[in-house]
């Protein structure tokens, strides 16, 4: 399988439309993603309307690394959390439907907390409970795909990272629960828990929470406070890390994204955005090596001289607003 696509973009005041034609399963497919200011994103395949324009996620599968996926490693943990719930979906695309159905769920409890905090009225006890049973039965689901996720990724992270940064150090990671203990489980692995022991955990943790989360007026247990918890050798990768250690697991982490998506039988899209300015030559050699096997390869550069002449391929130079093909 593979996935190609040529892609353009017109821009008004209000609307934008963004068109992808892509190659897949040997079928030619037109994506349009119509964004309109104030109103719900609109999508279509091959110019027929899709129910929810979240459908179309998956159907180009794209693995992007930018200069900011620095913040992967020295970020805070939202930025983790979106690597695992971004890649999730792209392999599983009703996840989508999963997140959409966590976030709404946790607007509303939270809505409800905090106006109990504002009108200082006691929580109505039954309508905070129909609230817990929702958020952990959708929170637990949450979980345990980010648990099966990493899981399946973490092989892939180490292989990346001993191609990128060969040596005696090894890349690991692993998913913190919000309502793991500090002082004794850390982190939860695949199979560790089934899905109704996850769903007890997370229950008691919010039975636990209720007193902290009625003065805060806000949930402080649940997917949305997890971690994805990054390590080199025994040491946190945050805050041990040194640079070019961080740069080298944030390409890994990007790296292993591809190569699981490739395992599963595609062929992905691999965007590098401006990133071998930010590596040695050592680095930006390695890199090149790593993605010589991608079927199609998008690269950006400020400076034409940071892309390794091993990625030769096809130019163009955009200069005062014009594209030029390069010659």
């Amino acid at each position: 399988m593979s996935s190609s696509s040529a892609i353009s973009c017109m821009a008004f005041l209000t609307r934008a439309l963004v068109r992808a034609q892509v190659v897949r399963h040997d079928r030619q497919l037109l994506l349009e993603v119509e964004l309109v200011s104030g109103k719900a994103n609109r999508a279509r395949i091959n110019k027929s309307p899709l129910p929810r324009a979240r459908e179309v996620v998956g159907t180009l599968r794209t693995v992007l690394f930018a200069p900011e996926d620095l913040a992967l490693v020295r970020g805070d943990p939202e930025q983790r959390r979106r690597l695992l719930d971004e890649l999730a979906t792209t392999r599983t695309p009703r996840l989508a439907g999963v997140r959409a159905d966590y976030d709404r769920v946790l607007k509303q409890r939270n809505a409800l907390l905090k106006s109990a905090v504002a009108s200082r009225v006691k929580v109505d006890d039954s309508t905070l409970q129909v609230w817990n049973e929702h958020l952990t039965t959708i929170g637990s689901e949450l979980l345990e795909a980010r648990l099966n996720l990493v899981a399946d990724l973490r092989p892939h992270v180490r292989s990346a990272y001993q191609q990128l940064a060969p040596g005696p150090k090894h890349a690991e990671l692993a998913v913190r629960a919000s309502w793991a203990s500090e002082a004794g489980e850390l982190t939860l692995a695949r199979g560790e828990l089934s899905r109704v022991e996850i769903e007890q955990r997370f229950r008691g943790a919010l039975d636990d929470a209720r007193r902290e989360e009625l003065a805060r007026g806000l949930s402080v247990v649940g997917p949305h406070r997890d971690d994805l918890v990054l390590s080199l050798g025994d040491l946190p990768a945050k805050g041990y890390a040194s640079h070019g250690e961080s740069w080298s697991f944030a390409l890994a982490l990007r790296l292993a994204s591809f190569a699981l998506l490739h395992a599963d039988g595609d062929d992905p899209v691999l965007v590098l955005d401006d990133v071998f300015a930010e590596l040695d030559e050592s680095r930006r050699a390695r890199l090149a090596d790593a993605v010589a096997s991608a079927e199609q390869v998008l690269v950006t550069a400020a400076v034409a001289g940071d892309v390794p002449g091993s990625l030769s391929g096809v130019g163009f130079t955009v200069e005062a607003g014009k594209v030029r093909r390069d010659t």
